[in-house]
């Protein structure tokens, strides 16, 4: 069997009106790329459907537009001639690698847009129109497998430099560029959704594929007590969540008992065990995936085992001292102090493996965002500081020496935190020191502070209008990081140490494959033998639900609401319903008075019909003249009829005639 981290890999970056999640790929790099496998379309003939649909989205699109032309549900931009030109850009053999071309697509005009800065908008419109083909492309398939397993999941490459890239999926791309429009697409969902449930895994046989689970439909409890099934990510998601908490508790049950003697309690181990299960395991991220992998909670991570390492060494120091003495007891508290200091971290880490809930989801994005939006802040901050500090330092330096410096640098940091102190500045250069700070107040509390608020205030606006969408590209991020997993056998911190220690130092170097692929497997079913148990309970129930729904020819995560339970005794087509509705219903895909046009070019060209025909039968001027005559006389009966009238039958025949 291919080890997964052969398998994933994904390029492309965006930055779609700066609101982005992490873009990483949870894979190895430069050194493992040989081993991926082929892209089942050969990288040239990929290169070129994309360039084809790149020239049909210019040629749709030849100027600037509105985006809400674009991209409302009937646009006149994007019609339906228009995707169904884009669906035979690769025939009929290469149909399925449509979507992850117009992916592609979408970046270069991206990229394209960085370019050339004057044409911008242009090119974001463009990428627009390419997200939104795409997403009418995979809602209009109605093969689901075909869909999953072709369209979203199928690996293929493009020619770069004319080197074919690494081969990535639609799903990878989509995640990758944040293609909100894509991921918030009902077959990409589906797609996610069997992914999450573990309905689609991997090929054992060929790796480069994805296909259905095949105990889907098993209802025998024991055959999904499986080590395997460990790579679903819904239930790695679990354990993750189970060890955060049991983490937590640790370190609530160590700090809560403080030891004065200085001695490591079995709570207090555990807690370092658990410690080193986690560095070790973002160590080994880190080294098979690179810097891709390095984002905002990597960082918050490495930040609080860094301080938990820190405590513990201080606490190892203060062990080495004999019993009593003040350095033990020193170094005993300073310890402590680290691993109290660790505290919100500790609270906050566990908003990570919370993010498969929408609320805290949501919150999670809009976090990421705002710390993102205060880079701007703090660029802009630190020149201002800089620049005020050394102005500072100067009145200081003016008699040759440095006596004020602390109490300058505490007064700013104070004016940044929104609590100026005036009073020392008014013997501090008299009266430069007091007007310059007076000057640096202003600017950072009135100007910088104001700044980053509007700054977080855009970003919050931004991540709420897009809430929904925002949270499914986050879960599907998730998701994709389960299904990227850099190894083969899942072993979730802490129980890697297990796998690092027991396994993998002894056993791999020299045992066959076959056989150590075993070993893994009973130690894997020893290790999550208590999930395994609730999961084949869970995959059993589901089974039954899968097989009722094949029955009544529905899709497998189909599920009975309210409404659906007396539908079938329901025939609106026999007792008429349907035939009124037909009848009443608005035609929303147009305007009115687009309609009444159309009604009355339709009636224009029957009366052009009509005398067409009347002309080929064979009327001549002479009944033409007869016809006229009769026409005047009629009118003048008319005009006789109505002189005798009153005026309200006036009024009558004006509206009649």
């Amino acid at each position: 069997m291919v080890r997964w981290s052969q398998l994933f890999n994904a390029d492309g970056h965006d930055r779609r009106h700066g609101i982005q999640d992490e873009f990483r790929s949870l894979l190895p790099t430069n050194n493992r790329r040989d081993r991926l496998p082929k892209s089942p379309i050969d990288a040239k003939e990929v290169t070129k459907i994309a360039l084809r649909l790149k020239h049909q989205i210019e040629q749709v699109i030849p100027c600037e537009l509105e985006e809400e032309l674009v991209a409302k549900p009937h646009s006149p931009i994007l019609t339906n001639a228009v995707v169904e030109t884009a669906q035979q850009a690769g025939g009929e053999e290469n149909r399925a690698c449509v979507v992850y071309c117009l992916l592609v697509v979408k970046k270069w005009f991206k990229s394209q847009a960085l370019v050339e800065l004057w044409d911008a908008d242009l090119h974001d419109i463009r990428a627009l129109a390419a997200e939104l083909i795409a997403k009418r492309i995979i809602e209009a398939e109605e093969d689901t497998d075909y869909l999953l397993e072709d369209v979203m999941l199928k690996r293929y490459s493009i020619l770069i430099h004319g080197v074919a890239s690494t081969p990535a999926n639609a799903i990878e791309r989509a995640v990758d560029l944040h293609a909100l429009t894509v991921i918030g697409s009902s077959g990409y969902q589906k797609c996610i959704s069997y992914l999450w449930r573990g309905w689609l895994v991997q090929d054992d046989e060929d790796p480069s594929r994805f296909v259905g689970y095949n105990g889907k439909t098993n209802t025998d409890y024991w055959s999904h007590l499986d080590p395997d099934r460990m790579r679903v990510p819904q239930y790695q998601n679990t354990v993750q969540i189970a060890m955060s908490v049991i983490y937590l508790g640790l370190y609530t049950g160590a700090i809560n008992t403080v030891n004065p003697s200085g001695d490591i309690d079995v709570v207090e181990g555990l807690l370092y065990i658990f410690t080193l299960g986690f560095v070790c395991d973002e160590a080994a991220k880190f080294w098979k995936v690179g810097s891709l992998y390095v984002g905002f909670w990597n960082v918050f991570n490495t930040t609080l085992y860094s301080l938990l390492a820190t405590s513990f060494v201080i606490r190892m120091i203060a062990l080495s001292a004999d019993v009593g003495t003040d350095k033990r007891k020193l170094n005993n508290e300073l310890g402590y102090n680290f691993l109290a200091f660790t505290a919100p971290m500790f609270w906050m880490r566990l908003l990570l493996y919370l993010d498969t809930f929408r609320f805290f989801g949501a919150m999670l994005v809009v976090l990421k965002v705002m710390m993102r939006e205060s880079l701007i802040f703090f660029a802009l901050l630190i020149v201002v500081v800089v620049g005020f500090l050394q102005a500072f330092i100067g009145m200081d330096m003016s008699d040759n020496s440095l006596e004020d410096t602390g109490f300058v640098i505490k007064a700013m940091l104070n004016a940044i935190m929104q609590s100026p102190e005036f009073e020392g500045f008014e013997k501090f250069a008299h009266p430069f020191g007091l007007i310059l700070y007076y000057i640096f107040t202003f600017v950072v509390m009135v100007i910088l502070l104001n700044i980053l608020i509007a700054l977080y205030n855009s970003a919050y606006e931004d991540i709420t209008e897009n809430a929904i969408d925002e949270y499914m590209a986050l879960f599907s991020q998730k998701t994709m990081q389960f299904v990227r997993a850099p190894d083969e056998n899942v072993f979730i911190a802490p129980f890697n140490l297990i796998e690092l220690f027991v396994l993998i130092l002894p056993f791999e170097w020299w045992l066959p494959k076959a056989r150590y692929e075993r070993l893994n497997n009973i130690v894997m079913g020893v290790i999550y033998s208590p999930l395994l148990i609730i999961t084949a309970f869970l995959e059993t129930r589901s089974a039954h639900k899968v097989r009722f729904n094949r029955r009544r020819g529905e899709e497998d995560d189909d599920q009975v609401q309210e409404w659906e339970q007396v539908l079938n005794e329901c025939d609106f087509e026999a007792d008429g319903w349907d035939k009124k509705v037909q009848a009443t219903k608005p035609n929303v895909e147009f305007d009115t008075t687009v309609l009444e046009i159309r009604g009355l070019r339709q009636e224009v060209g029957e009366l052009k019909a009509l005398i067409t025909e009347l002309r080929d039968r064979g009327w001549g001027s002479d009944t033409l003249k007869e016809s006229k005559m009769i026409e005047e006389k009629t009118n003048e009966k008319a005009s006789g009829s109505s002189e005798s009238a009153g005026g309200d039958q006036d009024a009558s025949t004006d509206a009649d005639e």
